[in-house]
């Protein structure tokens, strides 16, 4: 389903012993309410030979550094010990190397919806946290739901010619899908792409006069078949997006399954030819049929996997269809993702159940049922777009090996949390200007191991939350 996905950005280097932590968090608060989530990571602090190693080994740990405090003949790892059990043994409390995580507030706006979606602050606050290994952090953070957030949608439309009826709907969509639009976000462009499917056999005719004219009759309009076309960049002229599929007519294939997936992958990588900005970014996929995916291709004689770039001419045609297999669902859900696109499948009732499992495997997806002729696709794009929007999740990018993140969601203002701690937080049913909460637990391991040194981004995904402030 679509969600309005939060910010969050985390900077982990762990080296000489410290970690830092750059993430749009709070400070922790009620740490007692929280559970240790790996029972494994408890233990005590054992003794070490050197103080880089005694840090490393546990949170717990603490080092000596007196000149004198081991006698003559004694072993060094005498240093390393639990904080009280050397201070017994005379250490002085300066003397002690005992390093501890602490927070520093950067930046903490209040969050505020703005005007009409501009200048909205949407989540807070900013904090560096500075902590060892094996330290478990909590963080917190507010979001709020801000109404009026801009929307790009693309149009990605199945041209085969069972889709005839629905293309003459189509040509009048542009100026009512504007205007519905409007009345969610004050700033909304629509573009415009068609597939129909590769043109090798036995996915399309080869016979010369079948590509120059695929279908049926030969008094009706027909362009020849043909697997991606981007016809129109996102635009807010809706005059040109009704003039550009005007001059669109049906064309033709053999087979059922529709190239669908070439042109979804097409229209997520090639995010400079499609003009998507850093907003909401939809994408409406219509189509009466089901999809060819990776390995179809094999039928045709195509056996090298789909490279995952962009691959448009100059007249917006997908010009490596011929050469590169079907995406698989895993690329194309990953592309989507990739580029903070969230689809929304509007489908006929016949395919229906195959695009709503479909949707199971693409996060942030919706599946609706279009009408024969498409004469509910404005109804149903909007009420796709108000029930996926609703969804708040804030999420992180694969971790590095050590490091454990956990996250408990408290939804509105009351007291109530969705769901036990997991690896990710979420708030359903999310109103606009609705705030709410998520607490962040981070733990790294303390095993001394090789140092590491990552860059880890839990980022946002800006077509739903747009840009942090600062």
């Amino acid at each position: 389903m679509v969600a309005l996905s939060t910010v969050l950005v985390f900077l982990l280097v762990l080296s000489r012993g410290e970690s830092e932590l750059d993430a749009k968090v709070s400070p922790p608060e009620k740490a007692t309410e929280w559970r240790d989530p790996d029972p494994s990571l408890r233990g005590s602090c054992q003794p070490a030979s050197s103080c880089r190693e005694c840090i490393l080994s546990h949170p717990s740990c603490a080092w000596c550094k007196q000149l004198n405090f081991t006698a003559s003949g004694l072993a060094e790892e005498r240093r390393c010990g639990r904080p009280q059990e050397l201070l017994a043994r005379g250490c002085p409390a300066a003397e002690l190397e005992e390093p501890r995580g602490r927070l520093e507030v950067l930046q903490d706006e209040p969050l505020s919806p703005g005007t009409r979606g501009e200048g909205a602050t949407q989540l807070a606050p900013l904090t560096r946290a500075r902590r060892p290994p094996g330290e478990p952090q909590q963080l917190r953070v507010r979001f709020l739901r801000a109404e009026g957030y801009p929307v790009d949608l693309y149009y990605l439309m199945d041209l085969s010619y069972s889709m005839k009826d629905d293309l003459e709907r189509v040509r009048q969509l542009g100026h009512d899908l504007l205007v519905r639009l409007q009345e969610v976000t004050h700033s909304v462009r629509i573009g415009f792409g068609s597939f129909v499917d590769k043109t090798v056999l036995p996915f399309v005719s080869t016979v010369p006069s079948k590509l120059r004219h695929p279908c049926p009759s030969r008094l009706e309009r027909c362009q020849p078949p043909f697997s991606f076309h981007h016809v129109l960049s996102l635009t807010g002229d809706a005059k040109a997006f009704e003039r550009e599929v005007g001059r669109q007519s049906v064309s033709g294939n053999l087979d059922s399954p529709e190239g669908g997936f070439d042109a979804i992958l097409q229209a997520a990588l090639c995010q400079e030819r499609i003009g998507w900005r850093n907003v909401s970014r939809l994408l409406v996929f219509t189509s009466d049929d089901t999809f060819h995916t990776a390995g179809d291709g094999k039928l045709g004689g195509i056996f090298m996997p789909s490279d995952g770039h962009c691959h448009l001419d100059s007249n917006g045609l997908y010009s490596r269809s011929p050469d590169f297999d079907y995406p698989s669902v895993g690329q194309v859900a990953q592309a989507l993702s990739s580029a903070n696109i969230q689809p929304i499948f509007a489908v006929t009732s016949a395919t229906l159940p195959v695009y709503q499992e479909l949707s199971k495997l693409i996060p942030k997806s919706a599946v609706g049922e279009l009408s024969e002729d498409s004469s509910n696709v404005v109804q149903l794009i909007v009420d796709a777009y108000n029930s996926l929007s609703s969804t708040v999740t804030l999420e992180h990018s694969p971790l590095p090996p050590g490091v454990h993140i956990s996250y408990e969601s408290q939804c509105g203002d009351s007291e109530k949390r969705e769901g036990e701690a997991g690896d990710r937080g979420q708030c359903n049913h999310v109103r606009t200007n609705q705030m709410g909460l998520c607490r962040v637990w981070g733990l790294w391991d303390w095993s001394p191991g090789p140092q590491l040194q990552h860059g880890l981004c839990l980022r946002q995904r800006d077509s739903d939350f747009g840009p942090y402030p600062g």
